[in-house]
């Protein structure tokens, strides 16, 4: 009976020294992944979704816009010069209304001079109110005639070349004396300072490039 006793307590040791290192390596193997929680995982840059919704679109500028002479709520507009079919709205056709306003720089960019403007709206010809965020990426000064002397349409002088992979803007001496800083992940449309010691004046006319998205 000692002998089968002995024999037992053998073959259970061998078979617990057996099984040992495939539990240890299992458990290794378990403790080597690293958890859902501590997984690293990378923002997208500021602006990438807002500008994947976005399309790019052309405007003039309805009267003159003065820094000095406007305060922030002020209004004023601008005129789609083509029709645009937003990628979360309606289309918008061609002489849409934008309705912007003049607000505060959060960028807080240095200059002599700033105007700071918003695009919050864009107006049907039947009077209807849609909702829109807006980005300048760009701005022309007006002009009657081409090189060859042709008339141009107010908004009709450049090709917006904006692309989803473009999310700041710094356009220097855009207009003279003016640059235009804007983002795309920014609330206001973008933020006009003057170089010099005179204000920021936008001439009825100007050409606003926009990267435009419904809101």
């Amino acid at each position: 009976m000692k002998l089968k006793s002995a024999i037992k307590l053998s073959i259970t040791s061998m078979s617990l020294a057996l099984l040992l290192p495939a539990f240890s390596l299992a458990q290794s193997t378990e403790n080597s992944q690293p958890s859902q929680d501590m997984q690293s995982t990378t923002a997208a840059p500021a602006g990438q979704q807002e500008a994947a919704q976005m399309v790019p679109a052309q405007a003039a500028l309805v009267d003159n816009l003065d820094a000095k002479k406007v305060q922030p709520g002020g209004q004023f507009k601008a005129k789609l010069s083509g029709k645009v079919r937003l990628k979360n709205g309606p289309e918008l056709p061609s002489g849409t209304v934008l309705i912007g306003a003049v607000t505060t720089d959060e960028m807080q960019v240095a200059g002599t001079s700033r105007l700071a403007v918003r695009f919050s709206q864009a107006q049907l010809k039947n009077g209807k109110l849609v909702p829109i965020k807006a980005t300048i990426v760009g701005i022309v000064p007006p002009e009657t005639s081409d090189a060859n002397g042709r008339e141009i349409v107010p908004g009709e002088q450049e090709i917006n070349g904006w692309n989803v992979g473009t999310l700041q803007v710094d356009q220097i001496n855009a207009l003279s004396g003016v640059d235009l800083h804007s983002e795309i992940a920014s609330e206001n449309s973008g933020v006009f300072v003057s170089t010099k010691k005179s204000d920021v004046k936008l001439s009825k006319g100007s050409e606003i490039e926009l990267a435009i998205a419904g809101n």
